[in-house]
């Protein structure tokens, strides 16, 4: 059994190791392929029309990455900046698209001299967001007139209006009308498409985002976590990785609530209102992702119109913000198996957050208050690794005694802890308990916005990156030292040190190997998940002293 306990705790320590890196790949269901809307039946036109203008046109979609055909329009198109308190965008009458999407309070990098975060990471090869297509009677490149240059919002000035109006082919006019709100990043859009033509026109309207990953810096964690297309459908949320469309789109059809772009802080996405959405198209390469949002074939008899409803939300994927916003937004906030648990830590952390204005302080009070609820398990735990500790000279005699009869060895050991009560797993399953404690504590501080370049104290700038100390030159592997990480490794030992040990001093070594492997476990680790473990095994160190202390005093009354 000790040999089972010891080993045990080996597998225990791996399967976090590697673990997470299965977990955070992502566990929802693959996306559901199907075929691209096709035009309904019972949608023909009801009068005769030439033959032209009457077929139903197809969905324009253009590859990703590919270069977009130049257009010549008879003038320049303008710009058009748009100032709140959250953001800087930037549209263009060249397609009424969004050249550049800054917010202000969130920035590239940690630096001090960082820019604001840039959504918009695609340029005029790649395509530009919000491209508007109506079958092939009204293509993306469309030229649009405003009569405005800037928006400035402010407190005064909470809401604002951009109209703008282009002349597509076949007599077609359309119309975007943007609303702006100083205090959302959610934004408006209305498209409006009228027959002018003196024939009917088919179409389906399509709106579409293009995206590459927009994180900034490059960190370890990017390889667990998920960046790429992502739609919530018929209640579920369906992220589609890169190798679902590498060799062709992914359609996904549904009850679509919302649709877009989503990395690990950031959300790009299109709110389809009033049936806007049928079907959501991502296709592109490993870097570079051309997302379609469609919606199904609409007839216009001449001088009729069409509109077509949307909220279109460029920021952060901060959980409070986007339940308040509704449309389910806050289902792209998505810890996996651990929600249940990670949610209300999370929430925990901004509670405490709101009192001590330090996430790295609120980390340590969630320590504690996790340490206090496992406290008695753990109690158990320790005190049945102290009797089992006691236990260790009656067994190396059995053991000796029933050493060429297995079989009665095992019946005597059991029955010895039977006597004395004892569990002999016991003392891992504090461990095993706090498995899904660590992984959801692992999701919360390497997901949520509010960790994002949120400073501890000292060199920890950076609670979601991992702890390192610039010493002035770089170390190999690492770049600077992992004070935190090695404090933990540290803590960790001297842990192993104060815990009952096995009479076996084989499995001894076992047990004191254990933090060298969470050391080197932990050296990419976001730091705050560093804290939290190098907190939790001080208060685990205390914990021991104190039954330590405690199993001590019978034995002297004793003796």
């Amino acid at each position: 059994m000790d040999t089972y306990r010891a080993f045990l705790a080996i597998i225990i320590s791996f399967v976090i190791l590697l673990g997470y890196q299965y977990f955070f790949v992502g566990m929802n269901p693959p996306a559901t392929v199907t075929e691209t809307v096709q035009p309904q039946q019972g949608q023909q036109a009801q009068t005769a029309v030439p033959a032209e203008p009457a077929r139903p046109e197809a969905v324009a979609q253009p590859s990703a990455g590919a270069s977009l055909p130049a257009v010549s329009y008879d003038r320049e198109p303008k710009n058009i900046t748009i100032d709140t308190d959250l953001y800087t965008a930037i549209l263009s009458e060249d397609g009424g698209t969004i050249r550049s999407f800054v917010l202000k309070n969130h920035k590239e990098t940690n630096a001090e001299n960082s820019p604001g975060m840039q959504l918009v990471k695609t340029d005029a090869t790649q395509g530009f967001p919000l491209q508007f297509s109506w079958g092939t009677a009204v293509t993306p490149q469309v030229l649009y007139s405003t009569d405005k240059e800037k928006l400035r919002l402010s407190h005064d000035k909470a809401s604002a209006e951009l109209r703008m109006v282009g002349q597509a082919a076949n007599g077609l006019t359309v119309e975007r009308v943007y609303g702006f709100n100083n205090d959302s990043y959610l934004i408006d859009v209305s498209i409006k498409v009228r027959n002018s033509a003196e024939n009917l026109l088919q179409g389906i309207p399509q709106l579409e985002l293009v995206n590459v990953r927009f994180e900034g810096v490059a960190s370890p964690a990017d390889n667990f976590l998920f960046a790429g297309p992502v739609a919530y459908i018929n209640g579920e949320l369906q992220e589609i990785d890169s190798d679902d469309f590498k060799d062709g789109p992914t359609t996904l059809q549904g009850n679509i609530e919302w649709a877009g772009f989503e990395g690990n802080y950031f959300l790009c996405g299109i709110v389809p209102l009033e049936g806007a959405g049928a079907s959501f198209t991502a296709r592109g390469t490993e870097n570079l992702a051309n997302t379609h949002l469609a919606g199904t074939l609409d007839t216009l008899q001449p001088g009729t119109e069409k509109e077509y409803k949307y909220h279109v939300f460029y920021g952060p994927k901060k959980l409070d913000m986007l339940k308040n916003i509704g449309y389910n937004l806050d289902k792209s906030v998505n810890f996996g198996w651990f929600d249940v648990i990670a949610k209300p830590t999370l929430w925990l952390l901004n509670l405490f957050y709101e009192y001590c204005r330090n996430y790295g302080v609120a980390i340590i009070l969630v320590t504690v208050l996790f340490k206090a609820a496992f406290w008695p398990i753990s109690q158990k735990g320790l005190k049945s690794m102290k009797n089992m500790q006691k236990l260790q000279p009656k067994m190396v005699k059995i053991k000796e005694k029933y050493k060429n009869d297995p079989t009665r060895m095992n019946q005597e050991v059991m029955s010895l802890y039977k006597t004395y009560k004892v569990n002999p797993l016991g003392g891992c399953l504090p461990m095993v308990l706090q498995i899904p404690v660590f992984f959801a504590l692992y999701k919360v501080l390497l997901q949520s916005i509010e960790l994002r370049h949120a400073p501890f104290m000292l060199w920890i700038s950076d609670l979601s990156a991992p702890d390192r100390l610039w010493l002035g030159f770089d170390i190999p592997y690492l770049g600077g030292l992992p004070v935190l990480t090695l404090l933990m490794g540290a803590s960790m030992f001297f842990q192993q040190k104060l815990s009952p040990t096995t009479a076996d001093p084989t499995q001894a070594k076992i047990m004191m190997f254990l933090p060298v492997i969470f050391t080197f476990m932990f050296l990419n680790f976001a730091s705050g998940l560093v804290l939290y473990w190098f907190i939790n095994n001080l208060l685990s160190i205390l914990q021991q002293v104190l039954i330590n202390r405690e199993t001590k005093k019978p034995e002297a009354a004793q003796a």
